[in-house]
């Protein structure tokens, strides 16, 4: 077996089960599971209806579908970067659906990784494990770059030293990112723009989570938005990553598009060819329905802007956080080792969070995971409310 097999760290949820295999919830209150970041929020019921017409599904069943994506899908995806990015993305060219961004990401990293003998891949920390697993299966070193209180959980990019980004081939961006919530701001995209063109590597840019923001009039930038507002027009060396497992509560559709320079996105298709990983034809067929609908996009914003309204003022009683740009999670600090706050408050109020350490790694002498919790406001909200109002008070009295 690949010896870089055994490089990989297991898993948050593997770990989480391991904290919790001896430990019993408390049986007086009804479990709350946040910490899955899995929306649960209803799917659109037309994309139901697409996937099951028995005439249409019939066809799709009987064809191997196109690794490229058919010109339907990719024509909506296009359309919907101009609308909310005011990005102009050839559809011929500068997209690839995939099948959600976490596949995406993972063999993205396989496909650079290789030009640089001593090659580094850079990484925000706390970070989505995926990065970390397609760094170090590319035979690169992952370098990470914290995000913490001080910083105001900002990863500090420009504390990288130049001897860094000399080695670096791929920088992992996620904005707004996971766990954090914090969305980088588009001088430091820029900035960052230029450090690839100086020292020749690309940016791979997570923002599956763009689509979930506090504030209707005011939705985060993406970094395909911000090239081009530079001039950067055919977006070199940019690449984005888009789900609809967020944005449309359909996690289980495993569907998603990377878009960006044109370039790159010819040798990732080729690729993709080898891998094999086409979307099935009803897939294709769905998501192009839900791309070209943002009505379905807004009703759902609404539900986490009903949490999060609720949820705040209550939290706030017992917790440090900032409030996040984007995203349905909270990233609160406990004071406290965070696995055996994870691990009491299960036992006493029958709630499961995610460690922040679990997302995290040590570097630079410090986890800034640590003393940290994930909270994923995915459930029901009167769940999501009880599950605050107990933790707040056990977190007060324990």
């Amino acid at each position: 077996m690949n010896p870089r097999l055994q490089r990989l760290e297991a898993y948050p949820f593997e770990r989480m089960n391991l904290l919790k295999a001896e430990a019993t919830g408390n049986p007086a209150h009804p479990h709350v599971a946040l910490s899955i970041g899995e929306p649960r929020h209803a799917p659109p019921s037309f994309i139901i209806e697409a996937l099951t017409e028995p005439d249409l599904l019939a066809k799709d069943l009987a064809t191997y579908p196109a690794t490229r994506g058919s010109s339907e899908l990719r024509e909506a995806i296009a359309a919907w970067l101009l609308r909310r990015f005011a990005a102009s993305v050839n559809p011929d060219t500068q997209i690839l659906p995939v099948a959600g961004t976490r596949e995406a990401l993972f063999s993205f990293g396989q496909a650079v990784f290789g030009r640089k003998s001593d090659a580094i891949g850079i990484l925000p920390n706390p970070f989505y494990q995926i990065y970390e697993g397609a760094v170090l299966l590319g035979g690169a070193t992952p370098y990470f770059v914290n995000a913490d209180p001080a910083s105001h959980y900002q990863p500090d990019y420009r504390a990288v030293p130049e001897a860094v980004w000399s080695r670096c081939e791929l920088l992992y961006l996620c904005s707004p990112g996971n766990p954090t919530g914090r969305s980088l701001d588009p001088a430091t995209l820029l900035w960052l723009l230029d450090l690839a063109d100086r020292h020749d590597f690309v940016i791979a840019a997570d923002e599956c989570y763009s689509e979930i923001y506090p504030d209707e009039a005011n939705p985060p930038q993406g970094l395909l938005q911000v090239a081009a507002s530079a001039g950067r027009t055919g977006f070199e060396r940019c690449v984005v990553f888009h789900s609809l497992s967020k944005r449309s509560n359909l996690p289980g559709l495993r569907s998603g598009f990377v878009a960006g320079d044109a370039r790159i996105l010819d040798d990732y298709f080729q690729y993709r060819t080898y891998e094999g990983c086409a979307l099935p034809a009803q897939v294709q067929r769905a998501s192009t329905l839900a791309w070209a609908d943002e009505a379905h996009v807004v009703a759902n914003r609404a539900l986490y802007r009903q949490k999060f309204e609720l949820l705040t003022p209550l939290l706030s009683e017992a917790f440090e956080f900032q409030q996040p740009d984007g995203g349905f999670y909270h990233w609160l600090n406990v004071g406290i080792d965070d696995q055996a706050f994870t691990l009491e408050l299960f036992k006493a109020e029958n709630i499961t969070v995610l460690p922040g350490s679990y997302l995290s790694r040590q570097a630079h002498g410090v986890n800034p995971g640590y003393g940290h919790i994930r909270v994923a406001w995915v459930a029901a909200l009167e769940d999501c409310q009880s599950a605050a109002r107990r933790m707040v008070d056990w977190a007060l009295h324990r």
